[in-house]
Parts: C-alpha cells; sequence; structure tokens
C-alpha cells in the first residue's frame, strides 16, 4: 500500500524575507509564475505599470530560469521589465529599483537557506523590503489565481517591443558606494584580507570594489556552485570554517564573508575567531557614532544585542526594537531617519545607502572601521574588538537550530508558543527570570534573567525550524541559557 496525495497548489505565504520552498516540490515554475502575478496585480493596481519592476536572481539551480519565467508573467501584463543579465547580489536588485523609479522589485533567491531550496523576495520601491501591507496585497492575488492559467508573454517578443531591458549594476553600484565611503582609501591599506563569499552571487564584488592598490584580497570560493560545497551558505559557524583556518594558515590580518545572495555580512579576526553577528551590529553602530560622528537613530531586531541601546545611551542616538525581519527594519529606518538597521542573522541596512540589507557595504564598512582604529593604534583586529567592549559591555551569543520535519510542523509551532505562553519559566541558568517579553509577531518569546543576560525561542515563517538565541555577560551563562531554552522547545 502506498500514500498519495492529490496535486495540490502549494499555499504561499510571505515570511520575514519572502517566499522560500524546496525547489521541484513547491517551488516550481507555476509557483513563481503566481507570485510574479501577485506583484503584477500589486502594481497594476496601483496605477503604477508604466514604472516597471525590476527582476534579479542569485546562483542557485535554475535561478536565472525562474527569473525568466516571473518577467514572462509581467510583461504579458505591459509591465517593462529590467532583468539582470547575471546573477548579482540581492541589494543590486534594491539599488535598481531606486535609481529607475520601480514600482517594484523581484529577486529569486533563498538566501542562506539550504542548497535545496529557493526563493522569491519582493522589494518596494524605496528599495526596502517589501512591508506588510504590500505583501498582504500580493499574498492575496496568490491566493487567488491558484487555480487560473496565467498569461505569458515570451522575453524575445517584448525585449523586440522596447519592454524588456537587461542591465548589469556594477557600475552604478561602485557610484553609489563612492557617495558615502573613500574606496581609494581602502585600496590604498597595507592589510591583507580574506573575502569569503561562499560560492554566492556576491563573489568577486568585493575584490573588484578594491582592485588597483596596495590592499592584498584572496578571495576563496568564486566559482558558481549551486550545491554550496555541501554547506549552508550563511556565514555563520560551521559555514566558514574553512576560510577560519585559512586566515590563520595565511596569515591574513582580518577575513570577511558574504552568505549566498550577499546581503549578509561575516567577519573574523586575524587569529581566526568568529566576530559574531551580534558584535558586528554593535561595531558598526560605534564605527557610525565615533568615526562618522553620527547621532541619527539605530534600529535593530529584538533577537539583536543590548549593545545598541548600551550605545545609544553613550553617544546620545535614539534606538528603535522592532520584529524579526527587514520587512520590519527597512520600513522603521525610512521613517525614522535611521542611520542604521542591524538584525541578528547578519543583515544591516544604512540610512546614507540604502535601507535594505547590504553585506559588501557593511563589509566595507567594518574594513574601514579597523583601519580607523588601527590609525589610533588600536590593532590587530581582536585587540580593536576588546577596546570596543570595553566601551559597550559584554556580548557572549550563540544560536541554536533546532530542525524539525515539514509534514506537521505547523502542530510543532501552536504547541511551543501555546506551552510558553501557559507555563513560561520563571528561572533559566539558575537565575530568576526577571522579565518576559512577547514577540509581536506571536512566533516565541524572549526571557531576561538577573544579570541582563536574555534568551529568545521563536518559531521560524520560512524553515521547519525552531530557533533559540542567548546572549549572555559569560559563556558559561550563555550555554546554560541555550541548554535551558532548547529544553523548552523541545517540550
Amino acid at each position: 500500500m502506498t500514500n498519495a496525495e492529490p496535486s495540490r497548489a502549494p499555499t504561499i505565504v510571505f515570511g520575514t524575507d519572502g517566499w522560500r520552498a524546496r525547489t521541484a516540490e513547491d517551488f516550481t515554475f507555476d509557483s513563481v509564475r503566481r507570485c510574479a502575478d501577485g506583484v503584477a496585480e500589486y502594481v497594476t493596481a496601483r496605477g503604477e505599470t508604466a514604472k516597471g519592476v525590476v527582476i534579479a536572481f542569485d546562483r542557485r539551480f535554475a535561478s536565472e530560469h525562474f527569473a525568466a519565467a516571473a518577467a514572462e508573467v509581467l510583461l504579458a501584463r505591459g509591465i517593462p521589465v529590467a532583468l539582470a543579465t547575471h546573477a548579482v547580489p540581492t541589494q543590486m536588485s534594491s539599488l535598481e529599483v531606486v535609481l529607475r523609479g520601480s514600482a517594484a522589485g523581484i529577486v529569486i533567491t533563498a538566501s542562506h537557506n539550504p542548497w535545496t531550496d529557493n526563493g522569491f523576495k519582493v522589494k518596494a520601491p524605496t528599495g526596502a523590503a517589501a512591508g506588510a501591507e504590500m505583501l498582504k496585497a500580493i499574498e492575496a492575488q496568490i491566493a487567488r489565481n491558484a487555480d487560473l492559467a496565467i498569461e505569458r508573454r515570451p522575453l524575445a517578443d517584448a525585449e523586440a517591443a522596447g519592454l524588456l531591458e537587461r542591465f548589469d549594476p556594477y557600475d552604478a553600484y561602485e557610484a553609489h558606494v563612492r557617495r558615502t565611503l573613500d574606496l581609494d582609501a581602502l585600496r590604498a591599506a597595507d592589510v591583507s584580507v580574506l573575502v569569503e563569499p561562499l560560492y554566492g552571487s556576491g563573489a568577486g564584488w568585493i575584490s573588484r570594489l578594491l582592485a588597483g592598490g596596495r590592499i592584498r584580497i584572496t578571495e576563496l570560493h568564486l566559482e558558481r556552485n549551486p550545491y554550496f560545497g555541501g554547506v549552508n551558505p550563511e556565514p555563520i559557524r560551521p559555514h566558514i570554517n574553512e576560510a577560519l583556518a585559512r586566515i590563520v594558515a595565511g596569515g591574513f590580518d582580518l577575513g570577511l564573508m558574504l552568505d549566498g545572495d550577499a546581503d549578509r555580512a561575516g567577519a573574523a579576526d586575524e587569529r581566526g575567531v568568529f566576530i559574531h553577528q551580534l558584535q558586528v551590529t554593535g561595531l558598526l553602530a560605534y564605527y557610525l557614532a565615533e568615526h562618522r560622528g553620527w547621532r541619527d537613530p539605530v534600529v535593530y531586531s529584538v533577537n539583536n544585542t543590548s549593545m545598541v541601546p548600551r550605545l545609544g545611551a553613550h553617544y546620545g542616538f535614539e534606538v528603535h526594537e522592532v520584529p524579526v525581519g527587514f520587512k520590519f527594519i527597512g520600513p522603521k529606518m525610512i521613517e525614522t531617519g535611521a542611520m542604521m538597521g542591524g538584525e541578528e542573522s547578519g543583515g544591516f541596512g544604512f540610512g546614507m545607502h540604502l535601507p535594505e540589507r547590504d553585506g559588501i557595504y557593511a563589509d566595507l564598512l567594518l574594513l574601514d572601521l579597523f583601519l580607523r582604529e588601527r590609525e589610533r593604534g588600536v590593532w590587530p583586529v581582536s585587540r580593536a574588538i576588546e577596546h570596543f567592549h570595553a566601551l559597550a559591555g559584554p556580548s557572549c551569543y550563540l544560536r541554536t537550530d533546532i530542525h524539525f520535519e515539514r509534514a506537521g510542523y505547523d502542530a510543532v509551532k501552536r504547541r511551543i508558543v501555546d506551552g510558553l505562553r501557559e507555563a513560561g519559566p520563571t528561572a533559566l541558568a539558575g537565575q530568576p527570570v526577571v522579565r518576559t517579553q512577547p514577540l509581536t509577531t506571536n512566533d516565541g518569546y524572549k526571557f531576561f534573567i538577573e544579570d541582563g543576560s536574555w534568551v529568545m525561542i521563536r518559531t521560524s515563517g520560512t524553515e521547519p525550524l525552531c530557533r533559540v538565541y542567548a546572549e549572555a555577560t559569560s559563556e558559561a551563562v550563555r550555554d546554560a541559557l541555550l541548554t535551558d531554552g532548547e529544553r523548552l522547545a523541545r517540550g
């Protein structure tokens, strides 16, 4: 006897950063066309057809073909399309949307997800991730079109009619970066940097931007590999262990990392010690306030570092905490005129640049920070980080991902969230819980203990997993919090 399920159109719901699913299972050409139809309906309903839509894609399996399928749907509705000529970092589509004054942007990417997945991201006219209102309208159309035949227009036909344009974003991006960062000064620096793009669409970008000077850039994994070498293309350990070892073996001064679509940043010091994402958040806020003299607000996600409010109190800038996801961070940045927005997963946007994550730009700012610290005599990178923590306070951080089967995951989510609401812990890591913070997205809870350390338990909206985050005053407290948090999540 075999189990069989009738063929069905998948339910498509956008999570914290787009819709992602298993390629050839739910993420199919039909699904991509349904998503594109949702965007087309949104643009048409707003009377913005003539503004067009930008479409880009990453290096995952068949991403360029999925992008072409999305373009055919928009073109059939008479919406002009600017389509990337090759795989590009996600933030390049954001910039292209802004420069062209487009009605929206689409990126085919699953970011840091496993190689088996792909995804569909939507960009707002501001370049930021599409906000809740925009996504709600797109999702409504997707729900309606499950059984409809979606019209398409061949790319060659649309190109001949002048509706389709191909673009390469490098020159515009370099010019945009130069508005706020002295690339020539970075090129002239006498330092050795290892760059790890994890086979992603950011490969070659940092090397190209910094070419022709004294700086020595060595870049790993430049080739396209949709399997990502067998690791998740996420710039954290253990996926970057090879790069960390190479830093030590090669005597590099600094390591800079990118995720699969280059919108997330990572870094390591000269000893091959990973600079975790919450440290990077604090370092970038410190850089903007201390070295650039700016005092505009900083927006940070609820699972990000407590160093942000401490730095805000020290330098006198406002801080705004928002739910997880740049669909919340980007709009809040625009609303508050923020100089920076940061999320726990290594995504950073900047008011003077883009209100959307840009791992390449964030990495360049980190390089500039450490070079400025060296001018003050604070070198090597490990010493600069120690100096920073003397001001910002401690941050011992780690995240554990608990994976579940896709089938039945909705029930697991309900069990975790309901259990924490009905019987939350009174003590963690041997200390009393002094504050319980329910997440406004109703997907988890954050618990603070007496010494200011915290643990957060949150179910994912895009993957079948539960994440347990902890930031603590010591590694021992952090590890105890993670152990207790994992126990609560597993039930």
